[in-house]
């Protein structure tokens, strides 16, 4: 079922789904157990996938580790992405952020954790506003000179930062961000706006997560509950139950679950940017619904009806030079007879 994609301007070969493991581990106290969090594992390895997504902050370490664990026996198999950046010891500003020595320290920790000697792929987590591009940019160049990372990729960032960088990067010889990380779903449509027309034009893959909308899309908030989930749901703004409904509307037609449905309406924008999306699963059960998404795919009508639910406005400039008039000012009459790059 799996089909494989390069990642980004990388040679990588990742699986179109990508396995985050935010969930591996109960020190928040919401996630997987061991047990459960290997079977996750498991499954998302028996249907093709090879690409894993953790942090140095998930679930406190705990993450990491049991990633390492479970890959251990066929690492080069597996391509390996963790984050660096949010911080893990309060009170100490050199534990947080983009510069070199939190880069540096925060590496040296999640190789040790996922008994490693190199990651695939390493992250920068959210971009802090306050470490010269220059540093960032060098220093993620020093650790795959060092043979510790192959990659280096972006994630929670403006797009104007990373445009900058990989700018900066493709000027002095240094390894550029081949992929970009992202909240995107039918409920969050925000990167629409510059994060996924940067990546395309740069060649950037781009791997959302909270693609079900945090849950909401699922359909799971839309059912009567008591106690803790029915504050929850009362939680949740009303045109998102609303949308969530649109959602359940296009799953019961072709029998598949919500889940299913939003997942595809994210794997299906592939004209706005290279998109391999990213599931997160608290249970096995719940893996193994996100993969049925490999089996079937939204027609034209289903995504025109999903997308309408959520109407998105590009807002200024966008919308302005999309007019005809502004079109007419640029071009003059012939502005149709122009070929565009595609």
């Amino acid at each position: 079922m799996m089909r494989y994609k390069l990642l980004g301007r990388s040679g990588l070969r990742v699986s179109e789904l990508a396995l985050g493991t935010m969930t591996f581990g109960e020190d928040w106290g919401w996630g997987a157990s061991r047990e459960e969090s290997g079977r996750i594992f498991e499954a998302y390895a028996e249907a093709g996938g090879n690409f894993i997504d953790t942090a140095c902050n998930y679930t406190g370490g705990t993450s990491e580790r049991y990633v390492g664990e479970f890959i251990k026996a066929d690492r080069d198999h597996f391509v390996l992405a963790t984050k660096y950046t949010l911080s893990d010891r309060q009170g100490d500003l050199n534990f947080g952020g983009n510069h070199r020595k939190n880069l540096m320290r925060s590496l040296k920790g999640s190789l040790e954790r996922l008994q490693t000697d190199h990651v695939d792929l390493l992250w920068l987590h959210a971009w802090d506003f306050t470490t010269p591009p220059q540093e960032v940019m060098r220093a993620l160049d020093d650790a795959v000179r060092s043979g510790q990372v192959h990659h280096v990729g972006i994630s929670d960032s403006p797009a104007w930062v990373v445009a900058q960088a990989n700018t900066l990067a493709d000027l002095r010889g240094w390894s550029p961000f081949v992929a970009l990380q992202v909240p995107y779903s039918l409920a969050s449509r925000d990167a629409e706006r510059d994060l996924l027309p940067m990546a395309r034009a740069l060649g950037l893959a781009v791997t959302p997560w909270a693609v079900l909308g945090g849950g909401v899309l699922s359909g799971k908030y839309n059912q009567p509950a008591a106690g803790p989930a029915r504050q929850q749901r009362e939680n949740i703004a009303p045109e998102r139950l609303k949308l969530a409904e649109a959602v359940m509307e296009v799953a019961r037609e072709i029998g598949r679950s919500p889940a299913q449905v939003a997942l595809n309406w994210v794997r299906q924008q592939q004209h706005r940017a290279q998109i391999v999306p990213i599931l997160g699963a608290r249970t096995q059960a719940q893996l193994l619904d996100n993969l049925g998404a490999l089996e079937f795919t939204l027609e034209d009508a289903h995504l025109e009806r999903l997308r309408e639910a959520n109407p998105f406005k590009a807002g200024f400039p966008h919308e302005w030079f999309g007019q005809d008039h502004v079109q007419q000012l640029i071009f003059g009459d012939l502005r149709g007879s122009l070929e565009r790059r595609t």
